[in-house]
């Protein structure tokens, strides 16, 4: 059990570090504005991948309760705080940014002065899917990330899990702002598509596979990167890494990618409403 000190620290830290972010209207309405930033992610998503990397799996972080009586794991603890302290902060009236419990959250104190801006359309806005980020985290990502083992340091623990999740969800709901800007660029190649609730049709048009495999490369060879320990030897790499690169090209293979066109799918499919 982490103490209040801590767990009060981490949570602060959590929500200057969410709040230092931000992207113009005029970015999101931009598709070579958007790539940029997905590739810019991919840097923070790996970094975060290897901060999580230093600590054990640490299961009783998610499987023992945060209190006596409650049905809270404590990771589930740290994230409703934390999320409810960045809610007050303003974090989530960002179209960016997608809670993983969006019904706990309470209102902020202060108004953003661009959130009155409507980029995305109303129906689809709304479309979360953090439900599936968080399944395929903790249990398919982090037992490839992580060794076994407890060290106690589970403040520390879920402050990382917590910057892994906000990451991979901000890059995969950047598919709702993605779908926006191909639709306004060509409403004539989707409409169709949307009428027809064509689901594998407009998976198709969104599919890039050439795109797709390049993205896998480029990850792993930012892992390689980032993940190696230097030295100041002329051989300065032990040819370890802290994150397998081919764990960061399959994480984007078999599922940011595809939720992320999940997104945009989904998006497209309200669109017209």
């Amino acid at each position: 059990m982490f103490g209040l000190f801590n767990i009060t620290t981490f949570i602060l830290i959590a929500v200057v570090r969410a709040m230092a972010q931000s992207t113009t209207s005029d970015e999101l309405l931009n598709l070579d504005s958007l790539r940029k930033s997905l590739v810019r992610q991919e840097d923070t998503i790996i970094f975060y991948l290897i901060e999580r990397a230093k600590y054990p799996r640490n299961l009783a972080l998610y499987h023992d309760k945060c209190a006596p009586g409650s049905s809270d794991s404590l990771f589930e603890f740290f994230l409703t705080e934390t999320e409810a302290l960045q809610a007050k902060a303003g974090r989530y009236v960002s179209p960016e940014e997608n809670a993983f419990f969006p019904d706990k959250l309470p209102a902020p104190l202060l108004q953003n002065p661009d959130s009155s801006t409507q980029i995305l359309h109303p129906a689809g806005a709304s479309i979360n899917v953090n439900d599936k980020i968080s399944n395929f985290y903790l249990n398919k990502l982090l037992p490839l990330i992580t060794r076994e083992g407890d060290d106690g340091n589970y403040a520390a623990t879920a402050a990382s899990d917590l910057d892994c999740l906000q990451a991979l969800s901000r890059r995969i709901h950047l598919g709702k702002f993605v779908a926006e800007v191909k639709f306004r660029d060509a409403p004539g190649d989707y409409t169709p598509a949307i009428h027809a609730k064509n689901e594998e049709a407009l998976m198709e048009l969104l599919t890039f596979p050439s795109v797709e495999e390049a993205i896998k490369k480029r990850v792993a060879n930012k892992a390689t990167i980032f993940g190696q320990d230097v030295d100041l030897q002329e051989n300065n790499t032990n040819g370890e890494y802290k994150v397998n690169p081919s764990v960061v090209s399959r994480l984007y293979e078999e599922w940011v990618m595809p939720l992320t066109k999940f997104v945009e799918v989904e998006y497209l499919l309200r669109r017209l409403e």
